[in-house]
C-alpha cells in the first residue's frame, strides 16, 4: 500500500483521519506548519504499526508544500489517499477584514487544495484509482464567518471541478462537510468524523458520493 497522506495534520480531524487509515494498515505521511504538531501525529499513528512520515509545509506556501508533497511521494510511492484538512477558522463581517487578510486565508482554505490536487491527482489518474478528500464546513453561509464561509464555497467549487476531471480516471473526489464545531464527545467527535473519510476510500465507483455532510 502506498498510503495515505494528511495535509493539515493537527490535533482533531488530522489525527483522527490519520488514526483511521493507520487502523487498516495505511503508512501515514502527515504535514502540518510546526515540528510540534507532526510529532505528535506521528507519535500517535505508530502505535498502531504503521511507518508515520511527519514533513512541515505551510499549506499557502506553494513550494514548501510541493517539496513536502514530493517527499512524502518519494518515500511511500504515490498515495492511495490525500486528505486536505488545512483551514484558517475565525470569525469575521463583510468589510472587517484587509483584502491581504482575505487573501492569506483563502490561499489556505482553497488554493492550497488546488496546489495539493495538482501536485498528485495526475499521477493517482495515471494509476488509475485514488482517493482526495477536503474538508469542508459551512454546509449554510454564516455573515459572522464572511472569510471562511467564502473558502468553504470555493471547497466545493474545487471538489466538483476535480471530481469532472479525474473521476473518468479512477480518481474519487470528495468533500466530508463538517456542520459544526469539533470536539470529542461531542456529535462533531474527530473520530466520528474520521469515518466518513474511510467510507469514501473503500466506496466502489458505481456509489461515489462527491459530499458527505457530517
Amino acid at each position: 500500500m502506498a498510503g495515505a497522506l494528511i495535509i493539515g495534520a493537527g490535533k482533531g480531524i488530522g489525527q483522527a483521519v490519520a488514526r483511521r487509515f493507520a487502523r487498516e494498515g495505511l503508512p501515514v505521511a502527515l504535514i502540518a506548519r510546526t515540528t510540534e504538531t507532526v510529532a505528535a501525529g506521528a507519535e500517535a499513528v505508530r502505535p498502531l504499526g504503521v511507518r508515520a512520515l511527519p514533513l512541515t509545509a505551510d499549506a499557502a506556501d506553494e513550494t514548501a508544500l510541493r517539496a513536502a508533497l514530493d517527499t512524502a511521494t518519494g518515500e511511500l510511492g504515490v498515495p492511495d489517499v490525500v486528505v486536505y484538512n488545512a483551514a484558517v477558522i475565525r470569525p469575521d463581517t463583510v468589510g472587517e477584514l484587509p483584502h491581504r487578510d482575505h487573501l492569506e486565508t483563502y490561499a489556505v482554505n482553497v488554493l492550497g487544495a488546488l496546489t495539493a490536487a495538482a501536485h498528485t491527482l495526475p499521477a493517482m489518474a495515471r494509476r488509475g484509482r485514488g482517493t482526495f478528500v477536503v474538508t469542508g464546513g459551512m454546509p449554510e453561509m454564516k455573515p459572522q464567518y464572511v472569510s471562511l464561509s467564502l473558502g468553504k464555497a470555493g471547497v466545493r467549487a474545487l471538489v466538483e471541478l476535480l471530481d469532472t476531471q479525474y473521476g473518468p480516471s479512477g480518481v474519487h473526489v470528495a468533500t466530508v462537510t463538517v456542520g459544526g464545531a469539533v470536539a470529542p464527545g461531542t456529535a462533531w467527535d474527530p473520530d466520528d468524523i474520521a469515518e466518513h473519510y474511510w467510507r469514501l476510500h473503500t466506496q466502489p465507483p458505481g456509489r461515489w458520493e462527491r459530499e458527505v455532510l457530517h
